[in-house]
């Protein structure tokens, strides 16, 4: 198998890694835990919640949703990827959704570098 290319990671990417590390640094503090109380709880290890707290961009969401679970904040992260909580998902909510979406012309299936 051939080993995986790092792909550089864009520069948005990058900075909203960084304001939610610190965010959640914040949550913790408000909540007046410390890191090795905020990783016992969450079940994750103390290095984890670090490397989260850091923006590091490799941690696994399942990790993040632990931590998120112990701060008591898991809700307001599922309500707000709540596609029906957004202006264009309350407008389509009436409308029968597709199983699959598949592109609709053969420019659209070039245009991703698939073969026909």
């Amino acid at each position: 198998m051939a080993p995986k290319e790092d792909k550089p990671v864009p520069l948005a990417i990058r900075r909203g890694l960084r304001v939610w590390a610190q965010d959640l640094a914040t949550w913790r503090r408000l909540s007046g835990l410390t890191q090795t109380q905020l990783a016992d709880r969450s079940g994750v290890s103390r290095r984890t919640l670090i490397r989260l707290e850091q923006g590091d961009g490799g941690v696994s969401l399942e990790n993040l949703l632990r931590v998120l679970r112990a701060l008591g904040i898991f809700d307001l992260l599922t309500k707000a990827l709540d596609p029906y909580e957004s202006e264009m998902g309350r407008l389509r909510s009436d409308e029968k959704l597709p199983q699959r979406v598949r592109p609709t012309s053969l420019t659209e299936i070039a245009a991703e570098g698939r073969e026909v």
